[in-house]
């Protein structure tokens, strides 16, 4: 397809940008050599343009996932996790499986995970991958970009890993050797003086992502990993406050909440961002916004497992960035943006009508403006793209990246809608995507990427799920 695209006659677009700026009066978007460069109404087409016909489809930014494990994308509802809270489910699943995924396998796991996400108009993805051990005869990290840039979707590495052994993982046939500080710096370094990219509209990124900071380092080497990050102009993230058992551990291990000991060990700041998040004192509420701390919201990762629900919107009103994750098939069976992005629009009004009280005890009904469809756009848009420090990346205006999703209402569920616009989050389920593009080009067409065999990819799955079933028996 051709450098220079024009699309046409769309019956909406949503810019990812906040307040009123979340909708454009355009419907015509010109892109030469994968940038925006025009928005309007009926531009004329260029002798060298390509010319896409999204009548009766609305438009919106490619999403920013910005908390992904996608080698779980082969462990979805295993029977010993499905009924489980987030410690035992640990055990059962991720920590139980782990040591099944060689080269291959994570590759097949990778490949589906990032295809699921591109059919729900994903552009980017943050995969939060924590497989690291010493000896180890592949590179992940590599793995992990080679299959993103095979796509065409724009990737960045949060690389995880521990220097100790938790409680959890204990048991002998859960217990797998851990880095020492040094090989997991030394590893970082590697992977992001080859990886990670500072120019605008990159392709690839790196961050510093010990898997669960308060029980993955010592606490002597939480300052020393914040700084080796920060001198390597990486950003920093982790797993926090996801269940009770977060508030237990750093009660009895620091005398402290989870985001105090943060803070304590220089682990807060607009260059952190952290996921899930759920339970927070409102002093550590105050602490995360006024630090400018982020958070990838799982909400459906965080129902499935029986974490509760994130403060996004009062995080959101302190000032902290709020991003948007699907976090990990294991835990989150809908591992896509669209279902993820349906979920929380709902889920939050939901909340807010719970915590409502009669008059006159109360104000009556309340929370029907909990959340907005603009607003969980803009979360998973522009908001997590900078937060990933993508520069020129995540919202729809001239002058950013070309990376975008066209979705056609064509579904029974669409008809009817007066305001389409708001169709593919407010009437959940999966649109039919006519395109979408990254770096202005196009990357799926008619819901299949490009160069892609579905059909042999499930195969391949399958495979590997009984080659799975047969090590752990």
């Amino acid at each position: 397809m051709n450098n220079n695209i024009l699309i046409r006659n769309a019956a909406a677009i949503m810019t990812g940008l906040p307040g009123s700026k979340a909708r454009s009066s355009a419907r015509d978007i010109r892109i030469e050599s994968g940038v925006i460069t025009e928005m309007g109404n009926g531009l004329p087409p260029l002798p060298d343009e390509e010319q896409l016909d999204a009548s009766n489809c609305v438009i919106y930014p490619g999403w920013v996932n910005t908390h992904h494990h996608l080698f779980q994308s082969l462990l979805k509802g295993v029977p010993a996790g499905i009924n489980l809270t987030l410690s035992p489910w640990l055990q059962a699943v991720p920590f139980s499986y782990r040591r099944g995924f060689d080269e291959k396998r994570l590759r097949i796991a990778v490949r589906i995970g990032l295809v699921e996400l591109l059919r729900s108009g994903c552009t980017t993805v943050a995969d939060h991958h924590y497989l690291f051990q010493p000896g180890q005869d592949f590179d992940a990290a590599a793995i992990l970009f080679e299959e993103a840039h095979a796509l065409g979707m724009r990737f960045m590495l949060l690389r995880g890993g521990a220097t100790v052994t938790r409680k959890l993982e204990a048991d002998e046939k859960l217990l797998q050797a851990t880095e020492t500080l040094d090989q997991m710096l030394s590893s970082v370094q590697a992977t992001a003086k080859y990886f990670h990219q500072t120019t605008p509209m990159a392709m690839s990124k790196v961050a510093m992502a010990p898997t669960s900071v308060h029980v993955s380092l010592p606490k002597q080497e939480l300052k020393e990993v914040a700084r080796a990050a920060r001198s390597m102009g990486l950003r920093l993230h982790s797993h926090m406050s996801e269940s009770v058992a977060y508030i237990e551990h750093c009660r009895e291990k620091f005398g402290c909440l989870p985001i105090e000991y943060l803070a304590r060990n220089e682990w807060l700041g607009p260059d952190v961002w952290l996921a899930h998040l759920v339970h927070l004192s409102p002093e550590e509420i105050r602490m995360l916004g006024e630090s400018r701390t982020g958070i990838a919201h799982c909400p459906q990762s965080n129902a499935r497992l029986a974490d509760g629900i994130a403060p996004a919107p009062a995080l959101a009103k302190m000032g902290s960035p709020v991003t948007m994750g699907v976090d990990g098939a294991a835990s989150n069976e809908a591992a896509d943006m669209i279902s993820e992005l349906h979920f929380a629009w709902m889920l939050h009004r939901a909340q807010a009508g719970a915590l409502s009280r009669a008059r006159p005890e109360g104000l009556g009904e309340e929370g029907g403006d909990a959340t907005t469809v603009e607003q969980i756009i803009h979360w998973a848009s522009q908001s997590g793209a900078q937060m990933l420090g993508f520069e020129g990346v995540g919202h729809l205006s001239a002058g950013m990246a070309a990376d975008l999703a066209v979705y056609a209402l064509d579904d029974p569920r669409y008809f009817g809608l007066h305001d389409p616009a708001i169709g593919p989050i407010a009437s959940g389920g999966r649109p039919h995507l006519k395109w979408v593009l990254c770096a202005g080009k196009v990357i799926l067409e008619d819901d299949l990427p490009t160069g892609l065999d579905l059909e042999r990819l499930g195969i391949q799955a399958r495979a590997e799920v009984q080659a799975l079933l047969v090590l752990q028996n």
